[in-house]
């Protein structure tokens, strides 16, 4: 079997950081694509975070749906299998959503960089 190329490699533990930083998030509590980008010293790399949540739907345990855009959007909802799926399973942990978008977004927001210090 071939080893995986230098940017294979990178991608695959990016991804994993990502999976292991999105585990952490409190129920209840939402962060952004960007803050994770951020944390994981990759500042500018929200849309690699977003493809690495497009890949845990693969994987159980990792509360995607917890991830949403830098001002509260349901923006990945349609990776999810179902197109509510999302926005119901904030809802389960108290989060309201209207219109797509995290009610109360400043309250609801994790920031890893200063929670996971």
């Amino acid at each position: 079997m071939p080893l995986p190329s230098d940017a294979a490699q990178r991608r695959t533990n990016f991804f994993q950081d990502v999976y292991d930083v999105v585990k952490l998030i409190p129920p209840g509590r939402v962060t952004s694509y960007g803050a994770i980008a951020a944390y994981l010293g990759a500042k500018g790399s929200a849309r690699m975070v977003g493809w690495a949540l497009i890949a845990s739907h693969a994987q159980h345990g990792i509360p995607a749906y917890r991830v949403v855009n830098r001002n509260g959007m349901l923006t990945g909802k349609q990776h999810f299998d179902n197109p509510n799926g999302m926005q119901e399973s904030l809802e389960k942990e108290g989060v309201q959503v209207k219109d797509d978008q995290v009610v109360d977004f400043a309250t609801r927001f994790w920031d890893p960089a200063k929670e996971l210090l």
